[in-house]
């Protein structure tokens, strides 16, 4: 939300299983399905027929006027179908994660936290994991993590881990709780360890610093200052905030944000060693357009999307903002961090979903996957409202429509179907944006689904190239971008104005 707030059949897919094995091994276990945020789900999905159920993500919505400046953490899905939901309790703060059955929606447990948000504007994520040993990971307090096992069932065994030792947790809890919040989703590695980014805001018994931490499944604490994965930069200060780390295809790198300065900081897409949390790489993103240091923006959710190939993707916004419309840059690099590929010209609270090239009809070209992104044109910033989403060829080049940058080329896009009173009179043409922040791919029924601020889900047929079916959830909202999720048994999971929506058939 920006104008309102500023394959195949199951022989083919498997077949696929060598380069997108990491993706379908997965049940959907935290942000953009995997560790790499490829969004491929290892099941088909199911017509968009009826609401099957719903259940509210926030108890106590708060709305800047007409829109909602919030940032729901993903649903997850277990193995055994059971929806891990973050649910928002409060005005400001308060958080719990309920799990429900994916046949009925109904009620197994709930579990709260006591974590509170770092400083912000939007209001961040709080997103939990479900590890590749089945347990369930979720934010507390001064940094720490709560685990229950067994997420299946009503009672499991569960606890509290702080990564910098509970011991030290202990002697001052208040000290710690005060001063350290989680500012990132959780994500886990296929060994069950876990990578998380925190913020510090204040003087706390050990001197911490902002950074990213690790907690291995025995409950070891290892972690990184930004300003150490930055290099020493003395200028950084800070995570991403809302930045899911990502993991290289082997689990070997991890991939995060870090920047400096207030909630439009500037700073580097980073890699540090998965097992021991020491710097490998960094670069600072850049504007490709200006030159000029790239925004990591407080109020955007840009995850890096690690490719097939190795290759990474971290969306920014431009500057000076916003002379691209608003639309940010989707940055491109390999994955030593040593090298800038063609960026795509949308990158503005987006974390990119991996498309196989040939789920796309007609598509010829030299790229075995290609990437899908919302792909709006904001009218406040400069744009004419005809919001799209887009199929974009990581391998070809042609010239962005707003600058003179060599960008990835549109392979097709499919505009907002729903008319935006608002910008009408303006700019003819004028459509809703889309509202995504990750998407869902079926690889076997060959389509995404993405959702829009006219409060529709809708499915993007890969072979149409065009929207096939819609289903209405709300009378719609301008809101933050939300993640879609497909669940095991299919049914697609979708977030408009609070409230968690099971689709199928």
């Amino acid at each position: 939300m920006a104008k309102r707030g500023f394959v195949l059949l199951f022989a083919v897919a498997f077949a696929q299983a060598h380069l997108y094995g990491q993706a379908l091994s997965f049940p959907w276990s935290g942000l953009g399905h995997d560790p790499q945020h490829t969004a491929l789900s290892s099941v088909p999905a199911q017509p968009l027929n009826r609401i099957r159920w719903q259940t509210p993500v926030d108890l106590q919505p708060q709305y800047s006027g007409s829109s909602l400046l919030v940032h729901y953490g993903s649903p997850l899905v277990t193995a055994a179908n059971t929806v891990i939901i973050a649910v928002k309790t409060g005005a400001s703060d308060g958080f719990k994660v309920e799990a429900r059955s994916g046949a009925d929606g109904s009620l197994k447990y709930s579990l709260a936290s006591d974590y509170t948000t770092p400083p912000h504007n939007w209001l961040p994520s709080f997103g939990p994991v479900v590890s590749a040993r089945n347990r369930l990971y979720y934010a507390g307090a001064g940094g720490t993590v709560y685990y229950r096992d067994q997420p299946d069932s009503n009672s499991g065994p569960s606890g509290q881990i702080a990564f910098y030792g509970n011991a030290n947790y202990a002697s001052n809890p208040s000290a710690f709780n005060s001063t350290v919040k989680i500012s990132t989703p959780i994500t886990s590695d296929r060994t069950g360890n876990i990578f998380f980014g925190y913020r510090v805001v204040g003087p706390n018994p050990l001197n911490l610093q902002s950074g990213f931490a690790k907690i291995a499944y025995n409950g070891v604490g290892t972690f990184i200052t930004a300003f150490a994965a930055a290099g020493g930069d003395a200028s950084i200060t800070r995570v991403a905030m809302n930045c899911s780390p990502a993991l290289s295809n082997d689990h070997r790198i991890l991939y995060f944000g870090v920047a400096g300065g207030s909630g439009f900081g500037t700073g580097y897409l980073v890699s540090v060693d998965s097992r021991t949390m020491t710097p490998v790489a960094r670069i600072r993103v850049k504007d490709p357009n200006t030159l000029g240091n790239g925004i990591i923006a407080e109020d955007g959710s840009s995850s890096p999307t690690v490719g097939p190939d190795g290759d990474v993707y971290y969306g920014i916004l431009e500057n000076p903002f916003p002379s691209h419309h608003g639309r940010g840059w989707l940055l491109h690099f390999n994955g030593a961090l040593t090298q800038t590929k063609l960026p795509a010209s949308f990158g503005w609270d987006i974390t990119p979903s991996i498309v196989p090239s040939n789920l796309v009809s007609n598509y010829s070209g030299p790229s075995s996957y290609l990437l899908l992104t919302k792909y709006n044109n904001y009218a406040g910033a400069g744009g004419n409202s005809i919001n799209h989403v887009a199929v974009l060829d990581p391998g070809v080049a042609m010239t962005d429509a707003y600058s003179s940058v060599q960008v990835m080329k549109e392979v097709f896009t499919v505009a907002g179907p729903t008319p935006d009173a608002e910008y009408a009179a303006s700019f003819p043409g004028a459509v809703r944006e889309w509202c995504i922040n990750t998407t869902a791919i079926d690889p076997f029924t060959k389509a995404a689904f993405a959702n829009s601020e006219d409060g529709r889900l809708y499915r993007l047929d890969f072979a149409a190239r065009a929207i096939t079916q819609s289903i209405k959830l709300t009378s719609g909202i301008g809101e933050a971008y939300t993640p879609t999720v497909i669940g095991v048994d299919g049914t697609v999971y979708a977030i408009n104005n609070a409230i968690l929506f099971a689709v199928g058939q």
